[in-house]
């Protein structure tokens, strides 16, 4: 088990009543009725913040949601009472460097394996055992949260008996050099010729960078946290510019070279010499426009703006760190030719870039990652934040996607 890390909220010496202090003076939630919200202690070093419905009776078969970045547990507020209304334990929990869950280091300088995909899955399972279930009916990932979600039905089918993947596809375990030995390794201008990908998109007519190498950054985090236009207005602008509000039209790249990644908006592949903060704040939408805003309104926003001046984006931002940096790849690959066997779905915005910043991963997601592909829904008037946006249409296809797997399982009991 991790040893517990101290967020900046807590006490130096790590007195827990230091950090008992600030989260009792925390503003409640503005949740719907029916969701409440808590805490979970010990589970993988972290005392975790869920949100649950549902919770009244025991025996109610449990539904996991993840979330993204920048979001929080809050993101499923609007699917958690209809799924729980169905007849589901729904738990929505802050995941590990995110809201009110603490334990984590938000040290730039830190120990990052506690954030890489393995150990995330982890403290997945951690929180179903904690509360009282051996296994899920299903584990559901939005964003970053997919991923997450993929992991946990691949390492561990026997818990998570179905997974929703949403926005951002999985394509599979990284795979495993193949048949190395019997090549000569390139070298002098063959290897000189190969160059990296940033390198090819830094040296474009309009220089450009990666996001996700970017995230990675030092400076990142403050440059969002410290922002000339406050946390709230960064965040509305960074939600509204990937919302089907804006002008998201997107279409498949052919492949990832720099010429093809250019396409992408500038949230994805950035101007070189931009920050994410100057990246979207041309794009903030009017104040009618805010005003205008059904899916997120200000009040809602400001759960947000509340908890990101709070805790910085650190902790979020270490999972791209994980991710960019390749080293946690070497355990990835020990599943490398491994699928994901228990029923799937995916859902996103018809608006949503995301399912097409890598190209060809929805494909290898729908062909070859997930045996049992259910289904893959791509929702009009919804951009990348699908459960926000279009939230009675999410949940009515999560509900069908569970009652289909119930009427599976009936008809195999009946054989």
């Amino acid at each position: 088990m991790l040893a517990p890390t101290r967020l900046p909220n807590e006490d130096p010496a790590g007195n827990e009543d230091a950090s008992m202090t600030v989260m009792s003076s925390l503003e409640n939630l503005p949740l719907p009725a029916g969701i409440r919200s808590r805490f979970v202690p010990d589970i993988n070093g972290l005392r975790m913040h869920v949100l649950e419905a549902g919770f009244e009776e025991e025996g109610r078969p449990c539904i996991l949601l993840l979330h993204g970045f920048p979001e929080l547990a809050y993101s499923w507020r609007k699917q958690m009472v209809p799924l729980a209304a169905a007849g589901f334990h729904v738990v929505a929990p802050d995941q590990r460097g995110y809201g009110r869950t603490t334990g984590w280091d938000a040290d730039y300088d830190g120990d990052l394996a506690p954030f890489r995909f393995l150990n995330l899955a982890r403290d997945a399972l951690g929180l179903v055992s904690a509360l009282g279930h051996r296994a899920v009916a299903a584990v559901v990932g939005h964003d970053f949260g997919a991923p997450v979600a993929a992991w946990c039905a691949l390492v561990r089918p026997d818990v998570f008996r179905s997974v929703a993947l949403m926005s951002a596809p999985f394509p599979g375990p990284p795979a495993l050099p193949f048949g190395t030995a019997k090549e000569a390794p390139p070298s002098g201008a063959a290897a000189a010729s190969s160059g990296s990908i940033h390198d090819a998109l830094a040296k474009l007519e309009r220089p450009r960078k990666h996001y996700q190498w970017y995230y990675s950054t030092r400076q990142a985090n403050a440059d969002m946290r410290d922002c000339p236009q406050g946390v709230h207005a960064f965040l509305r602008a960074y939600f509204h510019m990937k919302s089907a509000d804006w002008r998201n039209k997107p279409f498949r790249l052919s492949s990832w070279t720099a010429d093809e990644l250019a396409k992408l908006p500038t949230y994805y592949i950035m101007d070189l010499d931009k920050d994410m903060a100057a990246t979207v704040a041309p794009e903030m939408p009017s104040a009618e426009a805010v005003a205008a805003c059904r899916w997120l309104p200000e009040r809602e926003l400001s759960v947000y703006s509340a908890e990101y001046s709070r805790t910085g984006f650190q902790g979020g931002l270490n999972w791209y760190r994980c991710r960019t940096t390749g080293a946690y790849d070497a355990e990835l690959q020990l599943f490398s030719g491994r699928t994901i066997d228990v029923p799937a779905m995916f859902i996103a915005g018809k608006s949503d870039w995301g399912i097409f910043q890598v190209p060809g991963s929805i494909e290898r997601m729908q062909h070859s990652a997930c045996t049992r592909m259910l289904g893959c829904h791509l929702i009009e008037g919804a951009g990348h934040w699908v459960q926000q946006e279009q939230p009675e249409r999410v949940s009515e296809l999560l509900l069908q996607f569970l009652t289909r797997q119930d009427r599976q399982a009936a008809s195999e009991r009946k054989r």
